[in-house]
């Protein structure tokens, strides 16, 4: 999976990037099929919005489903943080809808 980070009126911190290359990496284990990862990073500067001025925009691209998180908090790594919860419940949710739960009805089943 790529992954491409964008800022907008932002400096990104010296670990925010192998951060969310860790969490995105784990996002894996759900076998959605999701080629390319953007990460769009932004900062409000306007001072009413105080406590969610930074937004991070989630956006997968592939040939499987398009998924969009977005959080908003004081600082990059809370609202990635938010915008992560949410991408994976997403994922899970995509996941367990491709599951085969074997679903039979007693009436068709053969005693033995």
């Amino acid at each position: 999976m790529k992954i491409q980070i964008h800022t907008r009126n932002s400096e990104l911190a010296e670990d925010f990037r192998e951060i969310v290359e860790e969490k995105l990496n784990s996002m894996e284990r759900f076998g959605v099929v999701i080629d390319r990862v953007e990460v769009e990073v932004l900062h409000e500067t306007n001072p009413r919005q105080g406590k969610h001025s930074h937004r991070v925009v989630l956006t997968s691209h592939g040939t499987g489903p398009l998924l969009r998180a977005e959080g908003a908090e004081f600082n990059n790594l809370a609202a990635f943080d938010a915008a992560i919860k949410v991408f994976a419940l997403q994922i899970r949710k995509i996941h367990e809808k491709s599951k085969d739960h074997n679903r039979e009805t007693l009436r068709n089943k053969e005693v033995i």
